[in-house]
């Protein structure tokens, strides 16, 4: 009987966990592949999961940050999607490679002609991205994802920092700090330029050895020789003493 309800238990337990730790994971989200670097580009996905049981996602819209405006957005293909790419001219011109912008994605939309994503699967929609802003840690993008039944999700509440996850969080790219790969990369480097003398001197270690090891081998080969030839005389010497 016991065993039974600790059985119980520990499925409503087991539910109530997965009941919290789903919407997590239904969030419209950004997340670069590999590092997005401060002041450099980098190509990111854009997670569109479903949640829905009985509708499709037909529709993605995602509005960019006005505050730190991106001059070059590039969409890959997607099977089944047509995407269109919103320019906007910016209230203040901005400078890039020595260039002045007056022009930046305001926003990208991504159109089912098909069936969407259907429930139960998720669809990534990559986008390259640059240059990246130099002054800030992170983005912010605003997304409304559209179903096939009209309904409309709206992920645009920003985490405010000390407080907990809104209903709808908005997709958030973090950026790194571009010295700090410079580093690492310099890093590495020496460890193998390290490596590479560190190999060079036990190479060395073991010619040297080597050449010891046959220095040796000749001599103690001419002390032998050596040897015999001496016991030799002695005997030759004494037969001679013996004969006179």
């Amino acid at each position: 009987m016991k065993a039974s309800r600790l059985a119980a238990a520990g499925a409503v337990a087991g539910l109530a966990v997965l009941s919290l730790a789903t919407p997590s994971f239904a969030h419209v989200s950004v997340a670069a592949e590999g590092t997005a670097a401060k002041g450099g580009y980098a190509v990111v996905d854009f997670k569109v999961p479903n949640e829905r049981d009985d509708a499709s996602t037909t529709k993605v819209e995602v509005s960019f940050p006005t505050d730190h405006p991106l001059a070059s957005v590039l969409a890959q293909p997607v099977a089944g999607w047509k995407v269109q790419v919103t320019r906007s001219t910016l209230a203040k011109p901005i400078e890039m490679h020595g260039k002045k912008i007056t022009e930046a994605v305001t926003k990208v939309t991504w159109t089912a002609d098909g069936k969407g994503i259907e429930p139960g699967y998720f669809q990534k929609f990559p986008l390259s991205l640059g240059a990246l802003p130099e002054d800030t840690d992170q983005l912010v993008f605003k997304a409304l994802q559209t179903y096939s039944d009209k309904e409309v999700v709206r992920w645009i509440e920003v985490q405010q920092k000390g407080q907990e996850e809104p209903e709808n969080p908005a997709p958030v790219l973090e950026l790194t700090d571009a010295a700090t790969e410079d580093t690492a990369a310099a890093g590495s480097t020496a460890a193998e330029n390290t490596s590479d003398k560190s190999t060079g001197a036990t190479t060395a270690a073991d010619s040297s050895s080597s050449g010891s090891d046959t220095t040796a081998r000749v001599l103690g080969g001419v002390g032998i020789a050596t040897g015999v030839a001496g016991v030799a005389y002695g005997v030759f010497a004494g037969r001679r003493r013996t004969t006179v």
